[in-house]
């Protein structure tokens, strides 16, 4: 066998060499195919042709041994005969096999040049897309392929690698955000603490009261600490989750919530209703209730005193839903997407004490999302949120199951 080694060229693509030269491009192999068809065609056509015309007809030569004569002009004179003489069977036969050969070498010619430009033109958005990929390798996810055509499988392709590009840029977008936001949540409580104990070493001997205020108010920032490390277990998860699907009485689990939280609302000043209705969906019940559970927690915690809540429930054939619908603060409909992100809260990320640590409807939507249902968000013209749940429901029955 023939040695194989490797080369790179000069966009530092890796080709592959063997004793025939450098492995032929797509382009290339296109043309080949093309033009061999072509030419394998005309050859078969040919063979047939010629077969027949030996085997098959029965040929009567008249006067076979008769010298051929010069044509006669008009004043008798001999004129040159022009054209190819043909005496034989086998003479008519052999100038047909020449006549055919000739045709089929311009044939192949013809056909490898179309073929070049035919190639050409299911490469290029072959090779456009092969750049977007390079690009995407090196970082860069800003750009898209754009291709416009019919919708065969080269576009539907282009397509998805545009979606992929799309999904690949908000997620990249959205660690990224998650990383600054937790660096800052978590690097302020220790600057906090960091700041107390200065202060503290830093003046007159304290007494014993001040060490206690101290230590009392180190306490309290080391118990917010816990708790958003607590709140990102918890969206960890809630993401990475294995739901194990059965019926859950979304009234119920509603209800428990609500008897939960009823003193955390009176103490706010905060009016809860409901839940109204009935809906039964299909998933699990921890999610489920985590879900829920932050979702009407977020919606006393960002309310006002004399503030209210209304929980109603809905179904369908193929969705059990979940609407809880809080007064507040006036929220605008283009932050409204970002809050569902960790750390994001509608006043704004920076914390405040009682706002809780923006990790509740992002905890929500990961739960959500594991049951490949949808979480909805919608601001209040007089201020506050509207949020809907939906789940798929028991009664679906094209239901998929929600996986790992």
């Amino acid at each position: 066998m023939p040695a194989i080694d490797s080369a790179t060229d000069m966009r530092g693509r890796k080709t592959v060499r063997n004793g025939a030269g450098r492995r032929l491009t797509l382009r290339t192999r296109l043309t080949l195919s093309y033009a061999g068809l072509i030419t394998g065609s005309g050859a078969v056509l040919i063979t047939l042709v010629y077969l027949y015309m030996r085997f098959v007809p029965s040929y009567h030569i008249v006067n076979d041994r008769a010298p051929t004569l010069p044509e006669q002009g008009p004043t008798g004179a001999s004129q040159p005969t022009s054209g190819i003489a043909v005496a034989t069977a086998d003479d008519f036969l052999d100038n047909l096999l020449i006549a055919s050969v000739l045709a089929l070498l311009v044939m192949a010619v013809i056909g490898g040049i179309v073929g070049w430009l035919i190639a050409r033109r299911i490469v290029k958005p072959l090779s456009e897309i092969g750049d977007a990929a390079r690009r995407a390798t090196e970082g860069s996810l800003d750009h898209r392929v754009g291709l416009s055509g019919p919708p065969d499988e080269i576009q539907n392709l282009a397509d998805t690698f545009d979606q992929m590009l799309a999904s690949l840029e908000r997620s990249f977008a959205a660690q990224r955000r998650f990383t600054a936001n937790a660096s800052h949540e978590l690097q302020s409580p220790l600057a906090t603490i960091k700041t107390m104990i200065d202060v503290v070493l830093s003046g007159p001997a304290p007494d014993v009261d001040d060490l206690r205020t101290v230590i009392a108010r180190i306490g309290e920032v080391n118990q917010s600490s816990i708790e958003t490390v607590d709140a990102l277990l918890d969206l960890a998860t809630a993401e990475h989750a294995t739901v194990l699907p059965e019926a859950v009485d979304l009234r119920a689990v509603a209800s428990e919530i609500v008897a939960d939280l009823r003193e955390d609302a009176a103490r706010a000043g905060v009016e809860i209703t409901g839940p109204d209705g009935q809906a039964v969906a299909w998933g699990s019940r921890v999610l489920v209730r985590q879900a829920a559970s932050n979702l009407i927690r977020n919606a006393i915690q960002h309310n006002h005193e004399g503030g209210r809540v209304s929980l109603t429930l809905s179904s369908t054939e193929k969705h059990a839903s979940l609407t809880i619908i809080n007064s507040g603060t006036v929220l605008s409909p283009a932050d409204t997407p970002m809050l569902t992100e960790p750390f994001t809260r509608g006043t704004g990320r920076s914390l405040t004490r009682g706002s809780g640590h923006g990790l509740g409807l992002a905890i929500a939507r990961a739960a959500v999302e594991a049951h490949s249902g949808d979480l909805v968000l919608a601001p209040n013209a007089e201020g506050g949120l509207t949020v809907r749940v939906e789940l798929p429901a028991t009664s679906d029955p094209d239901r998929d199951r929600p996986s790992s």
